[in-house]
This record gives structure tokens, C-alpha cells and sequence, in this order.
């Protein structure tokens, strides 16, 4: 029989071919970078608290230290043991004594020496409970509260870490920015100069040298913008690291930081105590007291209500003689009993003092690192204070040496060429201008970093983010 061919609809190669390229497309739209996102200084230092992996462990750290808190509130709580067991040995006993120990059994019996074998059983329920403990429950639950804060002032010293190296980070960034566009313009200023020399040169109206010379310059140029973009990368990849984002996504959005000055105003006293590295060895200390007075509460007596219920078989009985069959598998004598124990550590007083003169010690120590840690940041302080004013007055200034650079340039310019002045003017006041703009740039950017460093010494930088990101 012939073969037919079943001919396709016109159509489906073209929607074929439709899918095909839809395909490609999306494959190519996923592969295309998004576009990078701009960050101001609040927005990063948010993400920073959101994203670091540092937070994320001393806030497990504090549920842990709450979890330590329910713990210690179990010992109100009563303690009841069950137990249950069957067992199939031999009834062999005798006199003697064995000193505590938990391999060979004692066994109740009868006194025989054979390998006759009976079912023993058993189960009974012991519940112990402590009524009274001298404030030793209380003391310990006290000391797992005085962990779960020392936890969470843990935490907020951390949070304060992050936010003050993201907000370092972050004006790093802008300051790296700043210095590369003043880098960039002086590129582009001597490309302008050196078509300028260019045309001379070929007109005979300069030497050859002055256009060498600019070629260096300009090579010298290129070099410190390449120096620049390296920085501004760098800056970028650290506060990428802070805000969990992938560095060549990352932009920021300077805000005030670039063109603007702070308000100048009186700083007021510091109070040390406000810190958070400061509140977390407070709370440190609170720990070990704490512990110090648990420990003085182990030395006392022990008061214990204990009630027990039990029931045993066994396929012996008194004479020596075996039951047999399954006699014994089942619990059939009962007992049970209700009673008070009362223990005290009579030889734990020694090592319980020297405890004590450890805990003591401790304390002692912590409060002197208390003393260290306010004097340096009290010390922090004034240098943050002395660096704003400073800073202040640098900026003052640097806005006089622009326009000074900028003026000496044009008219080095202007006297070059009319020829009234060798090239080497030009250059000087052009690489002079260039610093004084990156003097500028960066002398409004160290006054919001000394801003940042004495609220750093305060403890607290969100007003100071506040105010920089409006």
C-alpha cells in the first residue's frame, strides 16, 4: 500500500518558530541585569540591621537565653518517675556487702546457689517535690533573666556595631565618589587642553614638548581616576557586604552628604552610661551577681516530699521453691509510702567560699572594665568633638581654595596662550585645582563623619542617619 505523508496546517511551522523565539527572548530577559539600586544612608543601615548574618546569631543567642529562663522555672515543678520492668533470672543470694555501685544487682531471694530461673516484675511512680529552698529556685530563675538581658544587650551592641560600620562605610563610599568625579574632570579638562595644544602644535605655534608634556599629564590624570574607581569599587563592595546586596547592583544616594553642611550646634555632655557597649558590660555584671547570690543559697538544707506507689511479682516463693509457668510476669504485692528527706551539704561549704571568692572577684573585674570603657569613651568623645570642629573649619575654608584654583587656572590659561607663560603654569594651577575641589568634596564629608563618630560615642546614630538622609 502506498505511503501517505500527513501534510502539517501551514500555521504550525510559524507557531513553532513564534515559541522558539519567545523562548530565546525569555532566556535573554532573565540573563539581563536588573538595574542597580540606589540606597540612601537610612535605607542602608535598615538593611544592614535586617540582612547581617551577626544579628541573626545574637538573636538566637537571646532566645536561647530565654529558653534558659523557662528551664530554671521547671524546678517549681514536681518530678515524677515511672518505671516498669519484667525479667526472667535466677534467685541466688547471700550475705554480705557490696559498696554503691550500679553493675551487680542486688537480688532478693533466697540463700541458693543454682541456675533455676523465675519471672520477676515490677513498676512503681516516684514523685519528689521540693517545698521550700531557701530562695535557691528563685535565685537561679534570677539568673537566667540576668542572661536573657545580658543577651539582649548583646544584641543591641551588635545592632550598634552594624549601624555605625554600614553609616562608615557608606560615607567612605560617597567620599570614594566624590574624589573620582574631581578625578574625571580633570581627565576631561586636560583631553580639552591637549586637542587645544594639539592644533597649536601642528599650526608651528607651540613646541612639540608642550604637547608631550600634556600627554603626560594627562597620563598622570588617567592614572589617579583609575586610583579613584578602584576605591569607589572597594567602598561598594563593603557596603554591599553590610547590606546583603550583590556589589554590582549596589548605587547609593549621598543626599545632604555631598553638597551640604550640617547645622553648627553645641554638642551637650556625654553620658557614657547610655552606650550600648557600655549597658552590655552592666549587664554582664548583673550576671555574675546574680550567680554570686544563687551560689550563697546552695548552702542549706534540703527539703524534699517524696510519695512512692510500687508493685512487684516474682515466681519465688519464701521457702526457695519456683512457681513456674508464668507466675510472676504480673506485679501482685503492692506498696506505697509518703515521707520527707532532708539533706545538707555539710563539706560543700569549703568549695562553695572559694566559689564565691571567684564570683566576687569577677564582679570586682567587670566594674573596673566599666571604668576603662567609659574612660574611652569619654576620650572618644573629645576626639570626636576636637575633629568636627576641625572639620568645620577646613570646610570653611575649601570653598575660598576652589574658586582661588579656578581662577589661577583660567588666567594661567589666558597668559599661555597669548604666550606670556610657559605651560607649566597651566599644569600647576590645573593639578592645584584639582586638589582644591577634592579638598572640598572631602572637607564636607568629614564634618558628617566626625558627626557620626561622637554620636558613636554616644551610642545612638539614628538622629545623625535621620538627619543625613533628608
Amino acid at each position: 500500500a502506498p505511503v501517505r505523508i500527513k501534510r502539517q496546517p501551514k500555521f504550525a511551522g510559524a507557531a513553532g518558530c513564534l515559541s522558539a523565539m519567545c523562548a530565546v527572548f525569555g532566556a535573554l530577559a532573565a540573563q539581563a541585569p536588573a538595574s542597580p539600586v540606589s540606597l540612601t544612608l537610612s535605607q542602608a543601615v535598615e538593611a544592614a540591621l535586617k540582612n547581617y548574618p551577626s544579628i541573626r546569631v545574637t538573636q538566637e543567642q537571646m532566645n536561647a537565653a530565654a529558653a534558659g529562663i523557662r528551664l530554671a522555672q521547671t524546678a517549681y515543678l514536681p518530678r515524677v518517675d515511672g518505671v516498669a520492668q519484667v525479667n526472667r533470672a535466677t534467685r541466688n543470694t547471700f550475705y554480705g556487702l557490696l559498696l554503691p555501685q550500679g553493675v551487680i544487682p542486688g537480688v532478693d531471694g533466697v540463700a541458693a546457689n543454682n541456675l533455676g530461673t523465675v519471672w520477676d516484675s515490677g513498676a512503681g511512680v516516684l514523685v519528689t517535690w521540693q517545698p521550700f529552698d531557701f530562695g535557691l529556685r528563685a535565685a537561679n530563675v534570677a539568673t537566667a533573666t540576668a542572661a536573657q538581658s545580658q543577651a539582649q544587650a548583646t544584641l543591641n551592641r551588635t545592632r550598634y556595631d552594624v549601624s555605625v560600620a554600614t553609616a562608615d562605610a557608606f560615607l567612605t563610599f560617597v567620599a570614594a565618589r566624590q574624589t573620582a568625579e574631581a578625578a574625571r574632570a580633570s581627565v576631561n579638562s586636560w583631553q580639552v587642553l591637549l586637542k587645544t595644544i594639539h592644533a597649536r602644535v601642528e599650526a608651528q605655534l607651540r613646541p612639540g614638548a608642550d604637547e608631550s608634556r600634556v600627554q603626560a599629564e594627562l597620563a598622570a590624570a588617567g592614572t589617579q581616576l583609575a586610583q579613584a574607581e578602584q576605591a569607589v569599587e572597594v567602598a561598594r563592595a563593603t557596603v554591599a557586604q553590610f547590606v546583603g546586596f550583590n556589589p554590582s547592583q549596589l548605587n547609593v544616594s549621598p543626599g545632604k552628604l555631598a553638597d551640604q553642611l550640617p547645622p553648627d550646634r553645641s554638642e551637650p555632655p556625654l553620658d557614657a552610661t547610655a552606650n550600648p557597649v557600655a549597658l552590655e558590660q552592666t549587664a554582664a555584671i548583673a550576671q555574675v551577681q546574680s550567680q554570686l547570690k544563687a551560689l550563697e543559697r546552695t548552702y542549706s538544707p534540703q527539703f524534699v516530699v517524696q510519695g512512692l506507689a510500687a508493685a512487684r511479682g516474682t515466681g519465688l516463693l519464701s521457702d526457695g521453691s519456683r512457681l513456674g509457668a508464668l507466675n510472676g510476669l504480673a506485679p501482685t504485692t503492692q506498696n506505697y509510702g509518703l515521707g520527707l528527706t532532708v539533706t545538707f551539704p555539710v563539706m560543700d561549704r569549703f568549695a562553695i567560699r572559694e566559689q564565691e571568692a571567684m564570683e566576687a572577684a569577677n564582679i570586682r573585674a567587670g566594674q573596673a572594665q566599666s571604668m576603662v570603657i567609659a574612660s574611652s569613651l569619654q576620650a572618644r568623645f573629645n576626639t570626636a568633638l576636637a575633629m568636627l570642629t576641625g572639620a568645620r573649619r577646613v570646610a570653611a575654608n575649601t570653598p575660598i581654595e576652589v574658586t582661588s584654583a579656578r581662577t589661577a587656572l583660567q588666567q594661567a590659561t589666558a597668559r599661555y596662550q597669548s604666550g606670556l607663560a610657559p605651560l607649566d603654569d597651566v599644569a600647576q594651577a590645573q593639578r592645584l585645582l584639582v586638589g582644591a575641589q577634592i579638598d572640598d568634596a572631602l572637607a564636607r564629608l568629614n564634618v558628617w563623619r566626625a558627626l557620626l563618630q561622637v554620636a558613636t560615642a554616644r551610642g545612638d546614630i539614628q538622629p545623625f542617619v535621620v538627619e543625613a538622609s533628608q
